[in-house]
């Protein structure tokens, strides 16, 4: 049926869940890597909106290391969850300057993206996961 052209299929599904996981955490981890990059920029950046510049390697770990859990679909809805908060505060405290357009569209960009880890929160990491791996051997055992 056309309503469920991929939930009725468990290899599109799967493989729909992992392409989310690509995406979504691709722009994290590059969001950290480039916080690596640009230390000096981006301890400003964190100054500028009120916070202190030392939270920055907590920021790049989370980043990082989340993003990369998510890749390998570790913890994946535990994760997710956790990107939904980062998300949408960083919308709050970094995009909500609704009229400037540049700052409304990464505002509603970070509220899609938070979407995003909301579903994948819903429907966990998928076949291709390290969940998936370890649940399937904690079943046999």
């Amino acid at each position: 049926m056309i309503f469920s052209i991929v939930s009725g299929n468990k290899t599109l599904s799967d493989l729909a869940t992992l392409f989310a996981r690509v995406g979504l955490s691709a722009i994290f981890i590059l969001a950290g890597l480039n916080k690596i990059q640009q230390y000096e920029g981006s301890a400003q950046y964190l100054a500028s909106a009120g916070l202190p510049e030392g939270l920055l390697p907590l920021v790049i770990l989370f980043e990082l290391g989340g993003g990369l859990l998510l890749l390998a679909g570790g913890l994946t809805q535990l994760i997710a969850l956790a990107f939904v908060g980062f998300s949408l505060v960083t919308a709050l405290m970094f995009h909500f300057q609704l009229d400037d357009q540049m700052q409304f569209l990464m505002f509603f960009k970070n509220v899609a993206i938070a979407g995003g880890f909301l579903a994948l929160a819903a429907s966990g990491a998928g076949r291709f996961s390290l969940d998936h791996k370890l649940l399937s051997k904690k079943v046999q055992a």
